[in-house]
């Protein structure tokens, strides 16, 4: 078992612009607000002005902001290049199947890239490419391909293998193909922590913090919504949507232009219609909200509508604030929305 750093040894230990506890602990300075990693160049302040956290994300819900010289948030949960390279490989190939021996082989110990998939993707690596060798197959078959010609193209060694992975994931044969649809799945990172992002053929329908609670019942309702499953898989909705949340990210955007496919109610589509409309940098209250959609009095019902938004930031539910002033109801957290507030604000 790791032994855990006592206060004098992490207090030993920052400042020597030594990468090796990265990750381990984040420094917090209380005389100017800000966090840094383990080895951050800055100036070595005083042991009674520091407080150490385990993750950035402690150092965030306690107040502090990232340093701009050390960027520690920049890296938070970061694909490592190595899974990088993998997954970029299997996109390319629905051929190539990745064994344990394979791994080795280039040098990777399979424990740890199955712990990996399990983290970031609640799922091991072999699902993973079983999910890509069934996303190319249905699309096959959408596309008018045969079954069996899409099962053996997309990498599967019998029909019936492909058939039991098809009715795992979509709950029926690949015969009622034409009725069902795809959802496809990416993860990111942004300087506020990882994102998932899903789009279906005609736009975004999921952007959202990793982390947050209920992304699995956001998950399943979206899959009900549009009678689909969730893969991993290309599709250009993602690539866009990454590229313009970089440029938010950096402060080069402030109004989004990728296509949205948001499922709801009449209601809640009128909510995130007026959500949209809230100019960046700027703020709304949940009445305010209401009296926009002409039914002031529907401000709990706001409320919730803007709860159940699956696209964060896009459709910007953090620029809502109680009557008061109070930060209040973020999935993401509140340090997010407040994060993400400042920073517009400092931006605007």
């Amino acid at each position: 078992m790791k032994k855990k750093l006592t206060f004098e040894e992490k207090y030993d230990t920052y400042g020597r612009k030594d990468s090796l506890y990265e990750g381990v602990f984040i420094t917090a300075v209380k005389t100017t607000g800000i966090f840094c990693r383990p080895s951050c160049r800055a100036r070595k302040p005083k042991a009674e002005n520091i407080v150490f956290y385990d993750t950035a994300q402690e150092a965030l819900q306690n107040g502090f902001r990232p340093c701009k010289l050390c960027k520690p948030m920049e890296k938070m949960d970061e694909t490592p290049e190595y899974i990088k390279q993998i997954i970029k490989e299997l996109h390319e190939n629905p051929y190539l199947k990745i064994k344990d021996e394979n791994l080795r082989q280039r040098g990777i110990e399979p424990s740890q890239i199955r712990r990996w998939f399990k983290k970031h993707h609640n799922m091991t690596f072999h699902c993973y490419q079983r999910m890509l060798r069934i996303n190319t197959a249905f699309n096959s078959i959408k596309q008018g391909e045969s079954i069996t010609n899409s099962a053996f193209d997309s990498g599967y060694d019998s029909l019936s293998g492909f058939n039991e992975s098809y009715r795992s994931i979509f709950g029926d044969s690949a015969t009622h193909a034409d009725e069902k649809s795809i959802i496809n799945i990416i993860r990111f990172t942004t300087p506020i922590g990882p994102m998932f992002a899903c789009a279906s053929v005609h736009g975004i329908c999921l952007l959202d913090f990793t982390d947050r609670r209920m992304l699995e019942t956001e998950f399943k309702d979206l899959c009900k919504r549009l009678n689909a499953a969730i893969l991993p898989g290309t599709n250009p909705h993602l690539d866009h949507v990454q590229i313009e949340l970089s440029e938010y990210f950096s402060g080069e955007r402030k109004n989004f232009t990728v296509p949205l496919d948001t499922p709801g109610t009449d209601f809640q589509q009128s909510v995130w219609k007026i959500l949209q409309k809230i100019d960046y940098g700027e703020t709304r209250s949940y009445k305010q909200q209401a009296i926009a959609i002409n039914n002031p009095k529907a401000i709990r019902a706001v409320a919730s509508a803007n709860g159940h938004n699956r696209v964060s930031i896009i459709i910007p539910c953090h620029r809502v604030i109680g009557s008061d002033g109070s930060l209040v109801g973020y999935g993401g957290g509140l340090h997010r929305k407040k994060w993400l507030l400042d920073f517009e604000r400092s931006n605007f």
